[in-house]
């Protein structure tokens, strides 16, 4: 069945770094768009990261553009965040999401999360 297991989450002192790893399984994984979500206590999910499935195109929202890095390894089917720079507001389960639209349908999928805190 598919699956997509994050890791990588931890506690870190602002101005640290984290890389975040989401293995996938049960899917062709290379033919899927890849992206990291992230949802704090009491806010909604935000994405984070976007990486195409030919890795030939990122996008990132401004609060994290150029602190977070997305990438992926199709041979490894495994799909990353390099974050550096951390913020206490980074604080947040992360998830890890696949993609792509089928027809007029689409194939979503998401892992269970993994918990980045960022504090002093």
């Amino acid at each position: 069945q598919v699956q997509l297991v994050e890791s990588g989450g931890a506690l870190v002192q602002p101005g640290g770094s984290l890389r975040l790893s989401c293995a996938a399984s049960g899917f062709t994984f290379s033919i899927y768009d890849m992206s990291w979500y992230r949802q704090a206590p009491g806010k909604e999910r935000e994405l984070v990261a976007r990486i195409t499935s030919g890795a030939v195109s990122t996008s990132y929202p401004d609060s994290v553009k150029g602190r977070f890095t997305i990438s992926r390894d199709n041979a490894k089917k495994t799909a990353f965040l390099q974050m550096n720079s951390l913020k206490p507001e980074d604080t947040a389960v992360y998830y890890c999401n696949a993609r792509r639209t089928v027809g007029l349908g689409l194939n979503n999928y998401w892992g269970q999360g993994t918990q980045v805190t960022v504090s002093s």
